[in-house]
């Protein structure tokens, strides 16, 4: 398998990757122009970019990227104790000069999507519209044999996929089940669980939202930490269609994602003094 089909195969999988590729070399040094390294983010590597420091190097620098998530050019002097303009030194003797780009490859943000109703399929059309990778659960066959346009639909309860296949963390989270026992129970589990996600979103009333916190704070404690919870969900645009709905919960996620303030949240709006993301 060749390491474009490995990169195929792992987006696929909704495995995130960075593809190191050396694109200049001047001088001596352990790796040839083209040599590919793939490095993901559970510390494994397929490939080489020349071994020794120069790989190991390249290794840290891959970690940075799975943070920012941001394509990178860099050039590494491979000569201990030299140093010359917009490289960086290395503690090795070739004496040549390499450069790697590092190339950010996996979806913008990962999405799950609990409940494949009206309102779940207006939404996945509208993320997939962008670099969403989007997962979608629900345990209603004939509903999610005619879902569309997900990366992946799964049949299963809300809370044993949760138990199963797990959630990866600074995931986005939109709970918009068929049920609000269920909506609860899907919260609860993440809580219990101690899952970090950036974002989770309920599709609620203000009323049902008073309820859920009333049972979440008996359940978890009062100083339960609720940052990251948007309930009711989405932004302040107005409409109640399922479509006008998706548009303002992927406004809110895009919010969220790009790190944007003083957009007028439903939760804020709705929630009067109660506002339980400040406690």
């Amino acid at each position: 398998m060749s390491i474009y089909d490995l990169i195929s195969k792992y987006r696929k999988q909704n495995v995130s990757l960075i593809l190191v590729t050396a694109v200049a070399k001047d001088g001596s040094g352990p790796v040839e122009v083209g040599k590919k390294m793939i490095y993901l983010e559970d510390g494994k590597s397929i490939g080489t970019v020349g071994g020794g420091a120069l790989e190991l190097f390249a290794k840290k620098r891959c970690k940075d990227i799975f943070e920012t998530k941001k394509n990178l050019l860099e050039t590494y002097l491979l000569d201990e104790g030299k140093i010359i303009p917009e490289s960086t030194t290395l503690p090795m003797a070739c004496g040549g000069k390499v450069t790697l780009y590092y190339e950010y490859n996996g979806p913008k943000e990962t999405v799950y999507v609990f409940g494949a109703g009206h309102v779940g399929q207006a939404l996945t059309n509208v993320l997939k519209t962008m670099d969403f990778h989007v997962t979608v659960i629900d345990d209603r066959e004939e509903v999610l044999n005619n879902f569309q346009n997900a990366d992946r639909a799964v049949f299963k309860s809300f809370v044993s996929f949760i138990e199963q296949d797990g959630i990866k963390p600074d995931s986005f989270i939109i709970v918009c089940t068929p049920s609000h026992t269920y909506d609860y129970h899907v919260i609860n589990k993440i809580i219990e669980l101690g899952i970090k996600p950036k974002y989770l979103g309920m599709l609620c009333s203000p009323e049902k939202l008073r309820t859920y916190l009333d049972a979440t704070y008996k359940e978890h404690g009062a100083d339960i930490e609720l940052g990251y919870f948007y309930a009711p969900v989405g932004l302040d645009l107005g409409g109640n269609s399922p479509e006008e709905i998706a548009i303002s919960i992927t406004s809110e996620i895009l919010a969220v994602s790009h790190g944007k303030q003083n957009h007028s949240h439903m939760r804020s709006v709705y929630c009067g003094l109660d506002r339980y993301w400040e406690d």
